[in-house]
C-alpha cells in the first residue's frame, strides 16, 4: 500500500543552513497492517508524515501508493486515499460550525454522491454513527464544535477520518494532548475502527509502551532514519528495556528523550 524509495529531505538545500531530516529511507508497509512508530524528538516523524501525506515533496526518491507513483501528486489529491489525524484536538475540526455541519464535510469526501444539504436519512445516519463513540453526541448535532471538549473532539475527528473511506490512516500523536481516561477511549476507538474499515495505519507515538503495545509492526527512528523494524513474533516479545538495549545497540549510544522515557515509566 506504501512504498517509499531512497527519501531524502533536506531544508534549504544549497545554503549553508542545510539540513537534512530524512537520509536515504526505504520502507514498504503493506495493506492492513498496522505500523507505529517512535523516536525522539527531531527523528523525523513527523516529516515522514508529511512526506507521505504530500504536504512535504522530497529532496530526492519516489513516494509510491497502492502501486502509483504519487512523488509529484499535491497533498489534496492524495487526501482522497488518506486520512490524518494531529496530536492537537483542535485541529481536525472547525470550531465555529455545528457537529451536523462539521459531519458534513466528511461526507462531500467519503460519499460517492452530490451532497447539498443535510436531509433526514443523512441526519440519522450521522446519529447511528456517533452512538458508537458512547459519549452522547448524537443527542448535540446543532451545537458548534466548540462546546466540545478535547478528547470528545479528537473521537469525533477519527469517526470523520474513517466515515471519509480512507485506504490509509496517518496518526501523529493523536492521543498526546488527552489526559489518561480520553486517551484510552481513543485509542480503544482507533484500534477497533482500523479492524473494522482494514485501514492501513501508521501511528506515531511518544509512548514506548504504546508502540509496544499496538499494531502489528514497530519501526524506531532516529536522525532521519529507520533503525529497528520489529514484527510478527519477535514485536510480541519486546519489552521497553529489550527496545532500549536494540537502540543502544545500532546507535553505539544511550537513548535520550525525556518524554519519551518518561512515558515508559
Amino acid at each position: 500500500m506504501i512504498s517509499l524509495q531512497n527519501l531524502t529531505c533536506t531544508f534549504h538545500a544549497g545554503t549553508p543552513n542545510a539540513k537534512t531530516v530524512i537520509r536515504d529511507l526505504n520502507l514498504t508497509v503493506d495493506a492492513g497492517e498496522f505500523v507505529t512508530i517512535i523516536g525522539s524528538n527531531g527523528a523525523g516523524k513527523t516529516t515522514l508524515f508529511n512526506l507521505i501525506s504530500g504536504n512535504l515533496l522530497p529532496t530526492s526518491g519516489r513516494v509510491f501508493i497502492d502501486g502509483e507513483d504519487v512523488t509529484a501528486h499535491p497533498e489534496y489529491k492524495r487526501a482522497r486515499t488518506m486520512g490524518r489525524i494531529f496530536q492537537d484536538p483542535l485541529a481536525g475540526t472547525a470550531s465555529n460550525m455545528t457537529l451536523e455541519d462539521n459531519m458534513m464535510i466528511t461526507c462531500k469526501k467519503g460519499f460517492k454522491w452530490p451532497v447539498i444539504s443535510l436531509n433526514r436519512k443523512m441526519r440519522a445516519y450521522f446519529c447511528e454513527q456517533l452512538v458508537n463513540l458512547k459519549m452522547g453526541l448524537e443527542s448535540r448535532m446543532k451545537e458548534n464544535i466548540s462546546t466540545l471538549s478535547g478528547g470528545q473532539r479528537q473521537a469525533l475527528t477519527l469517526l470523520m477520518m474513517v466515515l471519509s473511506n480512507p485506504a490509509i490512516a496517518l496518526l501523529d500523536e493523536h492521543t498526546a494532548a488527552l489526559d489518561p481516561r480520553n486517551a484510552a477511549i481513543v485509542m480503544d476507538l482507533t484500534t477497533r475502527f482500523i479492524t473494522e474499515h482494514r485501514l492501513t495505519t501508521l501511528m506515531i507515538t511518544h509512548n514506548m509502551n504504546h508502540a509496544i503495545a499496538y499494531g502489528s509492526r514497530l519501526l524506531m527512528m532516529d536522525a532521519g532514519e529507520i533503525i529497528i523494524d520489529v514484527s510478527g513474533a519477535d514485536k510480541a516479545r519486546l519489552t521497553v528495556p529489550k527496545l532500549l538495549e536494540m537502540f543502544s545497540t545500532v546507535r553505539r549510544k544511550a537513548f535520550e528523550n525525556d518524554e519519551v522515557l518518561l512515558a515508559a515509566g
